[in-house]
This record gives structure tokens, C-alpha cells and sequence, in this order.
């Protein structure tokens, strides 16, 4: 039997008004100041105020930085280690979306571990454990709460760093579908595509896992039931619960198994056209599963299996083509945009894709795919995607 290790929150709080158990978490922790991470959208909504009332209510000291910008920057993490140590802060709470949440996380190391952040690029790079770190999503999509992944943008080298550590586990995820309600309608297509290409390669991962494998597959079970019905009626709150639930199970498979070339692919793209993580992925999504498909016949099989497009005695060369059209009609019905409608200069896409086929390849998790690609087969896709 292959050994293999499965780190996730030590806590997850689950549930319509879990946000309201911040408070008991962080007392419980022995803590009573704390630096909440947000963004200036979340302090707009209204939502960090209520979150401010709840832990004042309760004694908690609390500091606000909500400076991080989508796809946050070195810039932005420094800005937050020095607001932190400013407050004299003992716990970090993370709230929002992806680019809080991966923030919260790269500030909390920084707490414990030094200067530079791009030192701890890549995977098991960071020494020491952060400060005490707990994380609210408010979007269903990128799972960083169950993650121990963080992405940050330096924009002088012009690359997505990813760093990959048990160390960026939070101790506590809370997630309340409750928060997710008053996501616009592309929003909620964008992260919900994204959550079912973290279950989808979680599990043809060549790093997938008999502890990943079931996770994966009911996050992508989730996501054909509650995406459509989420995008088409916001206030849906079955489908916003069953697509915070498919979040969360996403971001604790792909964690545990890692992400592939959809992935690989997404980082430079955002890189360098400053798209947002979940629309890149889910542009990618349909065309890189066409490329694998080959590799992992059985497991696309299963997938095809799982979500009721094939039956179930379905054979895996039969079920696995009729997924690749199921995922386009996805792309369809959530109206992803096809590249040329994102970047309108064919030429200057066309001049990046070397540059962004090296970056993917180098980043590492085209290397977990079924199929392994070149970098000529790597800018193929990127071609295909216009």
C-alpha cells in the first residue's frame, strides 16, 4: 500500500450562520487580538462590519487590513505582515475569496519565517509554522480554505508564485453558504467552473489517492446538481449550500492529490492578462481534458459515470468521450467566454505563449497530469483555447 498523507483544517465549521462560531474559535485559542484579511469589496458589503460587531461583542481586539487586490501581490502580503506586527495581532482571520484567503495565509508564515517570500516558492519550502490562522470563504469556488496552497503574484518577475506547504493550513476553515448569497451571476460561474476542475483533477491526478478519490468525486457530484441552479437564481440557497460544500470538498482533494495542467496552464495566463484564476481555468477546462482524456481513460470514465451522463455498466471508452461534450455544454449553459473575447490583440496572446508554456511547465503541476505535456503541446492548447 502506498503511504500517503492528508492534511486539511483542524476544524471545519460547516453550515448556514457558521460565521457566527468565529468568535468561541478564537477565544478558544487563547487569543484576544487578531488582523482580520479582507478585501475593500468586503468591507463595501457590509460583511466585515458584522464580523467586527460579533468579535467586539465577545472582547476581541480587532484590526482590519483590506488592502489585498484580486490575485494578491508581494506588495500586498509585506503591507499585511507590517499591519499585523503594527496591531501587535496573535491570530489571523482571512475573509473572502480566494485572493484574501491566499493573502491570510503568506502573511500568517511571515509571522514565524523571514523575508523574502519568493524564497519559499514551490513545494515544503517553509520552516516554521505561522501565527494561529483561521479562514471564512465567501465565494464557492477557489476551496483555499481546506487548502494548504497559496498563490502570490510578483508582478517585477511578472509569475504566480505558488507555494505548497502543510505550514498555509488554517486551523480553522468556517464556511457559511449564508456569505455566498450576494454573488453576482458570472462570479458564481467563474468560481463554480473552478471548483469542478479542482475536483476533476484532483482525481486524474497521477498524485491521486484513495483518501482524495471519493472527496473529489462528490465535489464534482455537487457541482452538476447546484451549479446551473446557483447561476441562474442567486438566491437558490440549496444550490448556494451545495456549491460551498463542493468548494470545500474540491480545495481538500486537489490539496491532498494536487492540481494538473488546467492549473499549470491558468497561473500564466493570469500572469500576464490579469484574468482571474477560476475564469482562466474554466477556459482551459473542456481543452485540456481532451488532451488527457487518452492517459486516464477509466478515470474520465468514472467521472462520466458519477455525474449520470453514461450509465453506470457504460464502457470506459464510451463514458469518457461523452464527457468532453457534457463539459462543453457546461462552459455553454455557465457562458465562459472563449479567450479571443477576453484579449482582443491575437498578436500579442500569440507572442506570450512561449513564455507562458515555459512558466506552466516550470511551475510543476503539468507534471502531475495523466498526460504529461511538451511545451510545444502546452502552447497547442493555448492556441485551441483562442
Amino acid at each position: 500500500m502506498v503511504v500517503t498523507q492528508f492534511n486539511s483544517p483542524h476544524s471545519l465549521i460547516v453550515g448556514g450562520g457558521a460565521r457566527k462560531r468565529l468568535a468561541d474559535q478564537i477565544l478558544k485559542r487563547g487569543k484576544s487580538r487578531v488582523l482580520v484579511v479582507t478585501d475593500a469589496h468586503m468591507v463595501a458589503s457590509g460583511k466585515i462590519q458584522e464580523i467586527e460587531v460579533l468579535l467586539r461583542e465577545a472582547g476581541i481586539k480587532t484590526s482590519i487590513f483590506s488592502k489585498v487586490q484580486p490575485d494578491p501581490t508581494v506588495e500586498n502580503v509585506e503591507q499585511g505582515i507590517a499591519a499585523y506586527r503594527d496591531s501587535q495581532s496573535e491570530l489571523i482571520v482571512g475573509i473572502g475569496g480566494g485572493s484574501p484567503m491566499d493573502a491570510a495565509k503568506a502573511i500568517s508564515i511571515l509571522t514565524t519565517n523571514p523575508l523574502p517570500l519568493a524564497q519559499y516558492m514551490g513545494y515544503h519550502k517553509i520552516p516554521k509554522a505561522g501565527c494561529p490562522l483561521i479562514l471564512i470563504p465567501t465565494t464557492a469556488g477557489t476551496g483555499s480554505e481546506a487548502t494548504k496552497v497559496s498563490v502570490i503574484t510578483d508582478p517585477v518577475r511578472n509569475v504566480k508564485m505558488m507555494l505548497l506547504d502543510e505550514h498555509l493550513q488554517a486551523e480553522v476553515a468556517i464556511v457559511d453558504y449564508e456569505l455566498s448569497v450576494s454573488m453576482p451571476k458570472t462570479l458564481t460561474a467563474h468560481v463554480g467552473v473552478d471548483t469542478f476542475s479542482h475536483g476533476l483533477e484532483a482525481y486524474v491526478s497521477r498524485k491521486a489517492n484513495r483518501l482524495s478519490d471519493p472527496i473529489a468525486l462528490s465535489c464534482l457530484q455537487l457541482c452538476s446538481k447546484y451549479l446551473i441552479a446557483a447561476y441562474e437564481d442567486g438566491n437558490n440557497m440549496e444550490a448556494r449550500e451545495g456549491m460551498m460544500m463542493a468548494a470545500l470538498q474540491g480545495g481538500m482533494a486537489f490539496s491532498n492529490s494536487s492540481v494538473c495542467l488546467i492549473h499549470g496552464m491558468s497561473r500564466p495566463l493570469g500572469a500576464h492578462f490579469h484574468l482571474t484564476h477560476g475564469l482562466s481555468n474554466a477556459v482551459l477546462l473542456p481543452e485540456v481534458a481532451k488532451f488527457s482524456l487518452e492517459a486516464a481513460e477509466s478515470r474520465y470514465a468514472e467521472i462520466a459515470r458519477t455525474l449520470g451522463i453514461v450509465p453506470i455498466h457504460t464502457a470506459d471508452s464510451i463514458a469518457a468521450s461523452a464527457l468532453l461534450p457534457w463539459l462543453e455544454h457546461l462552459n455553454r449553459r455557465c457562458e465562459i467566454p472563449r479567450m479571443r473575447e477576453l484579449i482582443k490583440d491575437q498578436r500579442v496572446y500569440e507572442s506570450k505563449l512561449h513564455e507562458m508554456a515555459q512558466a506552466a511547465i516550470e511551475s510543476g503541476s503539468p507534471d502531475n497530469n495523466p498526460r504529461v505535456p511538451t511545451c510545444e503541446q502546452i502552447i497547442d492548447i493555448y492556441r485551441s483555447i483562442w
